[in-house]
């Protein structure tokens, strides 16, 4: 490179930084007093922030011979196990300092019976689960400590591809980490990581044990919880690193606060996304939105006068394309909020606005809402004392000939024990059990007292 454009580059990378760093960022001074562009003041004000996390889990330990009864009954061996402690490392980030709270991924405390925060100062505070949402990977945390550093959630919604992004967190448990990047693309879903999708995509380096930590703007604002990348084949790090906006983290933070949980709540309404042949099948003029494929009687959605046919484009005024990103906007919403959708209807536009309502108890919901192998089935929870009067399921309220849910050999008053190996003992935990759509699903289904497994490709 020539020596007038390497000038030319340096000179245009220092006043893009300058535009977009404020006076936390600003540019420092080289020996010379040349100035040069740096992210060390915003990283030195965020980076206290963001926390080293170390979980514990009993796990039981034996000698593979014990395990063989016949060998400890010969030598007259007793049964001897031990216990050791087990840890794993991710990250998390404070984000209430008066009280405590920290956010975490779910998967990052899995199994543990205890869970240690590390600031980066060195010093370690025992933390408490305030609850955990397997279903968006979210967790909150609270430590009792003085002298906290939080960060401030920004608006995700602002974010736009292009936008430059610092990751922190405990790479490998090397310890504090940070890498920058930009957003690769927003509202990437469909991966399978968890149930509700809406990931920021850099290219910031994430890694293992970066899971939990910050993705931070240049304004030192917490934009994403870092939680999972691509590694096709080899594992390794290919510059594919996927986020959890703020305002989804904003939102699941709350309820997990005020009620340990996140109480989902329903519309009443059958969805997909429209593709050539449902734009086909009910005559519309785009190929693109969510078409409502059914309303059950007497739902909010029924209430507020949704239609099947009819195809929302937007919710509270943002645009929806695809099927999970209203799923995301419904099962986000508490219980009791107004949602406002804008809809097409025989080719004029509506707006609807309606409730989020709690699930009745024994309420049927499509199963295509779960997993489309389930499409054509109705479900319910198994009511008290049904059945056996102590088992817990998940029942098959109806079925439709024909139907996907059909031709899986699937009929009224089977009962649904476990799906992909889990205990599915409600309909909340059936949909926690199944990570995709799209993906194949395994049940274990009592039909009459008979039990059987059939697997749905």
């Amino acid at each position: 490179m020539s020596t007038w454009l390497h000038r030319v580059s340096v000179a245009g990378l220092t006043a893009l930084l300058m535009l977009s760093v404020n006076a936390a960022a600003l540019p420092l001074k080289d020996p010379q007093g040349r100035s040069l562009p740096s992210l060390a003041p915003m990283v030195e004000q965020v980076s206290p922030a963001v926390v080293n996390i170390a979980t514990y889990a009993s796990v039981r330990r034996q000698n593979p011979l014990m395990q063989d009864p016949f060998f400890r009954r010969f030598f007259d061996v007793p049964e001897q196990r031990s216990q050791r402690r087990a840890t794993s490392a991710g990250s998390g980030v404070i984000v209430d300092a008066d009280n405590g709270y920290v956010l975490t991924n779910t998967h990052v405390l899995r199994g543990a019976d205890e869970v240690e925060v590390t600031l980066k100062s060195g010093r370690g505070l025992k933390a408490e689960l305030v609850g955990a949402d397997k279903q968006t990977d979210l967790a909150v945390l609270q430590v009792d400590g003085d002298k906290l550093t939080e960060l401030e959630l920004a608006d995700s919604s602002d974010l736009n591809v292009g936008d430059f992004v610092v990751a922190i967190g405990n790479p490998f448990g090397l310890g504090q980490t940070v890498t920058s990047g930009i957003v690769s693309a927003l509202g990437r879903t469909g991966l399978g990581k968890s149930r509700y999708e809406n990931f920021i995509q850099t290219d910031a380096s994430i890694n293992p044990g970066n899971s939990g930590g910050a993705l931070v703007n240049l304004r030192g604002e917490l934009v994403g919880i870092n939680t999972a990348i691509l590694s096709p084949g080899g594992g390794g790090n290919v510059g594919i690193g996927f986020a959890i906006p703020a305002n989804m983290a904003r939102s699941v933070m709350q309820q997990l606060i005020q009620h340990g949980e996140v109480r989902r709540g329903v519309l009443g309404v059958g969805i997909q996304t429209v593709n050539p042949e449902l734009a086909e099948a009910f005559d519309l003029e785009r190929n693109n939105g969510v078409v409502i494929t059914e309303v059950r009687p007497g739902s909010s959605a029924d209430q507020a006068g949704l239609k099947a046919g009819d195809v929302v484009t937007a919710v509270n005024g943002d645009s929806v394309k695809k099927a999970q990103q209203l799923q995301n906007k419904v099962g986000l919403s508490p219980v009791g909020a107004e949602i406002e959708l804008t809809i097409q209807r025989n080719g004029e536009p509506r707006t609807i606005t309606a409730e989020i309502t709690e699930p009745e108890t024994g309420e049927a919901i499509a199963g295509g809402n779960i997993s489309r192998h389930l499409a054509g089935a109705q479900l319910r929870d198994l009511a008290p004392g049904e059945g056996n009067g102590r088992q817990q399921g998940v029942v098959v309220a109806e079925v439709k000939r024909g139907s996907r849910a059909w031709s899986a050999r699937l009929r009224p008053g089977d009962v649904l024990l476990r799906a992909n190996r889990q205990p599915v003992p409600d309909l909340t935990n059936l949909r926690a059990a199944v990570d995709d759509p799209d993906d194949a699903l395994m049940l274990k289904v009592n039909r009459k007292g008979s039990i059987f497994t059939i697997v749905l490709r």
